[in-house]
């Protein structure tokens, strides 16, 4: 109770992270997704854009489109507006331009119990099915499930205009026409060569060799297993490879009409085929 009662003393001035007590001006701009969406590369790409020619890395990212959960509400207040902001929150009312990145929940999974292993949040003895459980029934953090989530921003979004949804998936089969949607979206004019330019310099290789290079550099990433990658396969359709068919069953069984209205049945399968 004390320990609680100190934490929010301590946001209430600005001294810890604000995470959903953020602080919200009119002109913010945020990156949002259910974990292990894409989030951290789309805000690799992102910054790319706002901030070229300079190169995007592990030890800069967080000073060009900052985290809500490692900045303190100091800190972020202090940046210069308007800002682009990551955040993992369900629907927030207060949010104004929202890019919202979204990626089958299979896949969704299958990362995101490798990030648990990671950061020490779970035992590899619980097993994925273990791990299922609890994905399903959205008690493996403060976000909800995926369907919880997903369907907070979209339903109470999608017809707006301040409001970008993509998908993982395109970004990662079109990636330079995806990221041109985004320009368009935060009012950015940029060339296709500019475009080109910063795909290639935040590709999975890239990022994964600067994770190789830089873990020691950045606390969320020192105190992890380095074992484990936090950009691992990122491969589109990569849990067919990794959990049994009948616990993928679960995931479509569950939430089956919201991964149809997304495109996450055969569509993904045959688009999946075509790029490889």
């Amino acid at each position: 109770m004390l320990k609680a009662t100190a934490r929010a003393l301590l946001v209430g001035l600005g001294y810890y992270p604000p995470g959903r007590q953020v602080c919200v001006f009119e002109n913010d701009i945020f990156i949002v997704s259910y974990p292990k969406s894409g989030n951290t590369w789309l805000r690799f790409l992102v910054a790319s854009l706002v901030s070229d020619p300079h190169r995007i890395d592990f030890t800069n990212i967080d000073g060009i489109i900052p985290d809500i959960y490692q900045h303190t509400e100091r800190a972020l207040q202090a940046l210069k507006r308007p800002r682009i902001i990551k955040s993992h929150e369900y629907f927030d009312r207060r949010y104004g331009r929202v890019i919202y990145i979204v990626r089958d929940p299979r896949d969704v999974a299958v990362s995101y119990y490798y990030h648990h292993i990671k950061q020490h949040l779970i035992s590899e003895d619980l097993g994925f099915e273990g791990f299922l459980d609890r994905f399903l029934a959205g008690k493996l953090d403060s976000y909800g499930s995926w369907q919880e989530h997903v369907g907070s921003w979209i339903g109470a979004r999608a017809d707006r205009d301040d409001f970008l949804l993509l998908r993982y998936e395109d970004l990662s089969w079109s990636a330079e026409d995806e990221l041109e949607r985004v320009a368009a979206f935060l009012d950015l004019h940029v060339t296709k060569a500019r475009l080109r330019r910063t795909v290639e310099q935040c590709s999975f290789e890239e990022m994964r060799r600067l994770e190789r290079r830089q873990a020691h550099l950045t606390s969320t990433l020192r105190s992890s297993r380095q074992d484990i990658g936090f950009v691992r396969s990122a491969a589109v359709g990569g849990w067919q490879q990794e959990i049994a068919p009948a616990l993928a069953a679960r995931i479509v069984d569950r939430w089956g009409r919201t991964m149809a209205e997304l495109n996450y049945a055969e569509e993904q399968s045959s688009r999946r085929r075509e790029h490889t």
